[in-house]
């Protein structure tokens, strides 16, 4: 292989593998946090209008968020207000029939960014096997492209 080749692939495979390192440890800190420290809510499965949304395996959901203490919105008179947001972490390729539209589902949201939900432990499967598989992804790709670096370079 070229050394020029070598030098811009491994940089590639590394970039991406430690950008990919990096977003995988920001989604565990971000949905861990929310699972422990958010407010429990029960959110309704929203049809989707258009048929792009239909292929999204994370589904669309709607629920009610209590203003926070002190929030201009409560001098207002309002009470509640309703949030439409996707669900962070684990999405299978393919929608459970559990996700049908109409169907309640527990999140826990972040009570300052609301549209921040992740589902609630019982609703989630398999998220650390995915976790990992990601991690694995990501690793190897750092590794591949450091080991192309290191054979270029030297």
């Amino acid at each position: 292989m070229d050394a020029t080749t070598a030098t811009v692939g491994g940089a590639v495979l590394a970039l991406f593998g430690g950008v990919l390192l990096f977003w995988c440890a920001a989604e565990v800190r971000l949905r861990h946090r929310v699972r422990r420290l958010g407010v429990e809510a029960v959110a309704t499965v929203v049809a989707e209008d258009d048929a792009h949304g239909q292929l999204d395996s994370s589904p669309l959901l709607s629920f009610p968020v209590r203003p926070a203490p002190g929030d201009s919105n409560t001098s207002t008179g309002r009470i509640a207000e309703l949030v439409l947001t996707r669900p962070r972490g684990h999405t299978p390729l393919r929608r459970p029939a559990r996700f049908a539209p109409g169907a309640s589902v527990r999140v826990r949201y972040d009570p300052r960014r609301p549209s921040r939900a992740v589902l609630a432990p019982g609703e989630v499967g398999r998220a650390a096997v995915t976790d990992l598989l990601w991690g694995a992804l990501g690793t190897a790709s750092l590794l591949a492209g450091a080991g192309l670096l290191a054979a270029a370079l030297g």
